[in-house]
């Protein structure tokens, strides 16, 4: 097979942890509606089994880092398709199992694990094997399986559902819908043995003979040959019989740089229109429950078209022209929203907005972060940094879902002078955020190495040299 393909057949494989990701979010906010009827849930106890798996994410990133140093990546997005699969069989409840809220939270815990290992694992691991003039392309990949999985599991929630009464939706319909996932996470987990280990984490672990075999078989001979060296020289530098800290200095201040960026992707409120966007959409603008497939199609549409326009400039534009392009965007959007509910012109242009935030963040802050979060830390904390990032947008998204509704129903928010608008202005504010940090902290990243993006970082030179 031709090296190019054999990268990319390879990268689509393992971003699959990303559609999976976006597919058990999908299953879940799909199949809520029928099992909170099936075990009479009340809000709190909905509230907790749709977001517990939001807690086993912040845990498997949290171990996401050790495991992948110990197991590799390859092998820690194979234990993360084991749990999605487990999840996905359980989360249905045969009958020989009790039928229990207990049980259903346990499986939808080791789901989150399984999603927490693959958020770190299969952007590092594209990272990893990618050259650098398409890494921010390959890298996308994984938010478009996001972007993918979650818009193919709502067609199939959606005709799971639509071919059954309520009352045989209720009984077995959403346990058909959580045995879906079985499909992509089997296949996940049968196509990981085909695809290679990373060739930077075989030459952390010395074995440079089967780097330099990976590589020749990705990149050619000749790419492969300078690549081998451009790692070895990164990892001699690193060699300097010291434990690296991560307090350290240069060390902690690349770490808290991304574990910021990291959390200010889920503060722009991107779940909170995904997760609630049936809400939005039927509280704020006034639709009606008869229209939510039309406006979920609508989200998940533009979302997908506007992730694809982010893998075409990534390269070419860069990386930070394309978080102050979304950034402004993201902001025009949720200001129209909120300019619209505040003077009580509900209407067109409050659709515009929710859509072009949508779209803004899909050729921006989501993919954008991901290509940066797998560039930005040195070979030897690479594991460990990913882990302490990604860690931080599962706890920054579990505190938006969270908040997002008590804000939204607050009488603050629905007093006469916000009429609805209080949280979209708050969002605004973080989105802001997001430019100014960009502009001061954020580096340009497109087109150089792994090896040649540490020496843009202050790291002290006892932790460099041999």
């Amino acid at each position: 097979m031709h090296s190019k393909s054999y990268l990319i057949l390879t990268t689509i494989v393992s971003a699959l942890g990303g559609l999976l990701f976006g597919y058990d979010t999908g299953v879940i906010n799909g199949s809520q509606y029928y099992f909170s009827q099936y075990f009479d849930l009340d809000a709190v106890m909905k509230g907790w089994v749709v977001g517990s798996a939001l807690l086993g994410c912040f845990v498997g990133a949290i171990i996401a880092g050790p495991i992948s140093n110990f197991m590799g990546r390859k092998y820690s997005l194979i234990l993360s398709s084991i749990l999605f699969s487990l999840s996905a069989w359980g989360s249905g409840l045969p009958d020989f199992l009790p039928q229990s809220v207990s049980l259903l939270v346990v499986f939808r815990l080791i789901g989150g694990l399984g999603i927490g290992l693959a958020s770190m694992n299969a952007p590092t691991y594209i990272a990893e094997i990618a050259p650098a003039k398409i890494r921010g392309t390959l890298v996308s990949y994984y938010q478009l399986a996001i972007v993918i999985g979650f818009f193919v599991v709502f067609l199939a929630t959606y005709f799971i559902g639509s071919s059954a009464t309520e009352a045989e939706n209720i009984e077995n319909g959403w346990r058909y819908m959580l045995w879906s996932e079985l499909i992509p996470s089997l296949s996940f987990l049968i196509l990981l043995f085909f695809v290679p280990k990373s060739p930077r984490w075989l030459a952390l672990k010395g074995l440079k003979s089967q780097a330099l075999e990976v590589l020749t078989k990705i990149h050619g001979k000749e790419v492969a040959n300078i690549e081998i060296q451009e790692i070895e020289k990164s990892l001699k530098k690193e060699k300097s019989g010291l434990k690296v800290n991560i307090f350290a200095k240069g060390i902690f201040s690349i770490i808290v740089i991304g574990t910021v960026l990291s959390a200010l992707q889920q503060f722009t409120g991107i779940n909170a229109v995904l997760y609630y966007g049936a809400d939005i959409f039927e509280k704020a603008l006034g639709f009606g429950k008869e229209d939510v497939l039309a406006q979920q199609i609508l989200l998940a549409g533009v979302n997908l078209v506007f992730t694809f326009v982010a893998m075409a400039t990534v390269d070419r534009f860069g990386r930070k022209p394309l978080l102050y392009i979304g950034s402004v965007g993201m902001m025009v959007g949720f200001l129209l929203l909120g300019v619209s509910l505040m003077t009580g012109n509900v209407g067109l242009v409050s659709l515009i907005g929710v859509l072009l935030f949508v779209a803004a963040f899909a050729m921006s802050m989501g993919p954008v972060v991901w290509v940066i979060l797998s560039e930005m830390f040195p070979n030897k904390i690479r594991s460990i940094g990913m882990s302490i990032a990604v860690a931080a947008q599962w706890a920054a998204n579990y505190v938006v879902s969270q908040s997002f509704p008590i804000v939204a129903e607050s009488d603050l928010n629905n007093s006469d002078f916000w009429s609805g608008s209080l949280p979209y202005f708050i969002f605004s504010l973080f989105i802001l955020a997001i430019i100014f940090f960009t502009m001061k902290y954020i580096p340009e990243t497109k087109g150089k190495s792994l090896e040649e993006l540490e020496d843009m970082w202050d790291i002290p030179e006892e932790l460099k040299k041999a």
